[in-house]
């Protein structure tokens, strides 16, 4: 089968431990690339959370794109925006009254700023710690929040223990109107409904005429689920939870700290079976 889109997932796929990106996946990106692949980063962060890495990968052209927001905004790496998807101010009030009742801090998304709101005990979101070239605003309440702007989604970051245990204590439908999921063992975010990377990468085929048949899709936590299911080869990481590896088509012998990306590139898009 021959692939037209690899779509990769950032954190815990193409990033190590130390949110590098090997010379092993940087190599096998660009053979790929060579070959005619387009590559897409397919994240939860906006792109100004990513730094770098699009200039570290040459993927800075007019026909480069990325999924991000988990499927929220799909656009150019220039910054165009082709498609966008956002909560309304009365479902962000929702979310965030559901998590300070359980003594979670809320992180509201918009494009590259964070609105922080620590929970009545003072406990403050960990999600500097997690993206730090965002743009932090700590808000005393939600009243504080402006109206006029896109709610991109939101987040509470906290100690994986902790934020298991209070998310427990609400009732199993309580997020039931939207997409959620815990992206990392510390970070639990909420989306619009029915957004999700599946999504985004839909969207970009209507954009640039492709179908699941011609994506291979790589990543390793609950906010890949959707992508590993839909794309024409899902690939979960070695290091990937449980239930993204039952999900996936298959899964790689390498973490992503032993460049497990190249390792999938080579054997699926530059091996024999292609």
């Amino acid at each position: 089968m021959t692939y037209k889109i690899l779509a990769l997932d950032l954190d815990g796929t193409l990033f190590n431990t130390e949110k590098i990106v090997s010379d092993a996946n940087k190599a096998a990106l660009q053979a790929a690339r060579e070959k005619g692949v387009k590559v897409v980063i397919t994240t939860g962060r906006p792109l100004a959370a990513i730094g770098n890495l699009l200039e570290e990968l040459d993927l800075i052209h007019e026909d480069d794109y990325s999924i991000t927001f988990n499927g929220g905004l799909v656009q150019k790496n220039t910054g165009q925006v082709l498609d966008k998807s956002s909560l309304t101010f009365e479902e962000v009030s929702y979310v965030h009254e559901k998590l300070k009742s359980i003594g979670l801090p809320t992180d509201i998304l918009s494009e590259g700023t964070v609105f922080s709101i620590p929970s009545p005990d003072g406990r403050k979101s960990q999600y500097r710690q997690a993206n730090p070239l965002l743009n932090f605003v700590e808000l005393g309440s939600l009243e504080d929040l402006s109206k006029d702007i896109i709610y991109n989604k939101i987040v509470t970051v906290t100690d994986a223990d902790f934020i298991d245990q209070q998310l427990a204590k609400l009732p199993e439908n309580t997020f039931e109107a939207f997409e959620y999921f815990k992206s990392r063992d510390i970070i639990f975010e909420v989306m619009p409904k029915g957004v999700h990377k599946a999504f985004g990468l839909q969207l970009l085929g209507k954009h640039l005429g492709f179908e699941a048949k011609d994506v291979m899709a790589m990543g390793d936590e609950a906010n890949d689920f959707t992508m590993l299911a839909w794309a024409g080869l899902g690939v979960a990481m070695a290091n990937a939870v449980d239930e993204a590896k039952q999900i996936a088509d298959v899964v790689t012998s390498l973490s992503n700290d032993q460049s497990g990306v190249a390792e999938a590139v080579q054997k699926y898009i530059l091996g024999e079976e292609n």
